[in-house]
């Protein structure tokens, strides 16, 4: 079936009443997950997932797919207003948007960077439209030695790039895969590491872990280690752009695009490089009364490239993570969490497997870009009001939420004691630097990749030789073992060139 009419199709499904609802309603709540410094959309989608557990499963990927880039669009409002970000994916406009609000210009600010949000959000959408079924076309022809290898990556890549150093990224990832490890073998059936739990014999819920690292230990770190935090907030004043500001915005939210829309399809790091990236390029191209305006009165290129960067990376990281199920995010680690908690595997056989499901999601993706936009220009006035809710009150919140959907899922109070010593757990993590991505994709897909590897290793007949005589297996070996050791041969030799 051609592209536009499986997308055409996926817009009759988004478009049914309960869809478009769970769509605003995504989209409204990711967008309050944004303004709220500190909730970020990887706690916000950790903390419901055990509440949609019985919402069909397109509904409840719609829903999430509204918070993930909701959360985006909301996080410029305080990062504008109170030079706060609420995710940090909008440091780098904080830097510009502050100024900008303190010298009577947050309505343009924030216009910018809501118009500048969906057009960016829009493109890439077409990216993820166009190129996801290529890439899936091509990835299902892999037989278990490249699927091994490819899981492999993914391990890889999310424990090396999310966090401070290698080192901590694959300790998070162990704990990860010896958690995965607990329950029934898949294909001898002989039970492992329970100790005689009966709830332990299906493994440790991913639901639970994700609730646990995100929610829980982002409450008890907010509750023992940030304190009291006073803000100042600027004056919001009319929310609008001048002649002027359109004409600055425009190619800066082009270039914004094209250098955010590559850095998603990659395990880059997120967003920080590309909004960086994204400032340094516009403050590079700055002529005039322009480059004056960038670190003083504030630059509205500088919120316009950065917001659009963001936006384009946020939406086409959806293409590794539908079609290889390689997720290079925090949010993306736990929606890839939600595929599963449905039975769901994102990965090369999804586009036949869940067609349906997948192009709902894409046409969600055009529907949520259009609500986001309405949702964040004629009513920022109310997400400037979230700010005011106390701190204590949010947490607590949090803590009621998570406690309430997990053990709504099974009524069992071991799922409780479970929930929050894998809350104190992520707090370890959280306050040692150690990233939590890592532990949820080990989770998912180290029992995946083990059976894919004894799969290959029988048609090798038991040698491990499989792995590097096939050209595929060997390229992706080569492509894990750069991701590995090129970014320390590239730090040696910057020491090496500085000293």
């Amino acid at each position: 079936m051609d592209i536009w009419q499986q997308l055409l199709g996926g817009f009759a499904t988004a478009g049914t009443p309960i869809n478009l609802l769970w769509s605003l309603v995504g989209c409204a709540l990711g967008t309050a997950v944004g303004v709220l410094p500190g909730i970020g959309p990887a706690t916000a989608v950790a903390m419901l997932l055990p509440i949609t557990a019985k919402v069909e499963a397109t509904a409840s990927m719609i829903f999430f797919a509204g918070i993930y880039y909701g959360a985006m669009y909301g996080g410029s409002t305080t990062s504008i207003l109170l030079n706060t970000p609420g995710e940090t994916a909008s440091m780098v406009t904080a830097m510009e948007g502050n100024k900008m609000a303190k010298s009577g210009r947050a309505g343009a600010a924030l216009a910018t960077a809501a118009i500048g949000s969906f057009v960016a959000g829009t493109v890439a959408t077409v990216f993820v439209t166009l190129f996801a079924p290529l890439v899936a076309n091509y990835a299902v022809k892999l037989g278990p030695p490249e699927y091994f290898c490819l899981m492999l990556l993914a391990l890889t890549t999310v424990s090396a790039v999310l966090g401070q150093s290698t080192l901590r990224g694959l300790t998070s990832l162990f704990i990860g895969l010896a958690a995965g490890l607990v329950g029934m073998d898949q294909i001898t059936g002989q039970v492992r590491y329970t100790g005689g739990v009966p709830e332990l014999l299906d493994g440790v819920e991913i639901v639970l872990v994700a609730v646990g690292l995100f929610a829980v230990a982002e409450a008890l770190h907010a509750v023992l280690f940030e304190g009291r935090v006073e803000e100042s907030r600027n004056r919001l004043g009319r929310v609008g752009m001048s002649a002027l500001d359109w004409r600055r915005s425009i190619p800066a939210w082009l270039r914004g695009t094209a250098i955010g829309a590559p850095f998603g399809c990659i395990p880059a790091g997120g967003t920080e490089i590309p909004t960086f990236l994204s400032y340094a390029t516009e403050k590079k191209l700055a002529t005039g009364e322009a480059l004056a305006e960038f670190g003083t009165t504030g630059a509205i290129e500088g919120v316009a490239g950065p917001e659009a960067a963001n936006n384009a990376t946020v939406t086409t990281a959806l293409i590794p993570l539908l079609t290889l199920g390689i997720p290079v995010s925090n949010t993306t680690a736990v929606l890839l969490g939600a595929f599963q908690n449905y039975g769901i595997q994102p990965g090369p056989q999804l586009f036949s497997s869940s067609a349906a499901l997948v192009w709902a999601l894409i046409a969600s993706l055009y529907i949520g870009n259009v609500m986001l936009l309405v949702l964040n220009l004629p009513l920022v006035g109310l997400w400037v009001k979230l700010l005011k809710v106390p701190r204590p009150q949010l947490y607590a919140g949090i803590l009621i939420f998570a406690t309430v959907g997990a053990y709504g899922m099974r009524q069992s109070a071991f799922d409780l004691v479970l929930l929050y010593a894998i809350g104190v757990l992520g707090l370890v993590m959280r306050r040692f630097s150690f990233p939590t991505a890592p532990v949820v994709v080990g989770m998912i897909l180290g029992p995946l990749a083990e059976a894919q590897m004894r799969n290959a290793l029988s048609i090798g007949e038991g040698s491990w030789l499989v792995f590097v005589q096939r050209p595929m297996s060997l390229a992706i070996l080569l492509v894990i073992a750069a991701v590995l050791l090129l970014p320390r041969l590239l730090k040696n030799r910057a020491a090496r060139l500085i000293s």
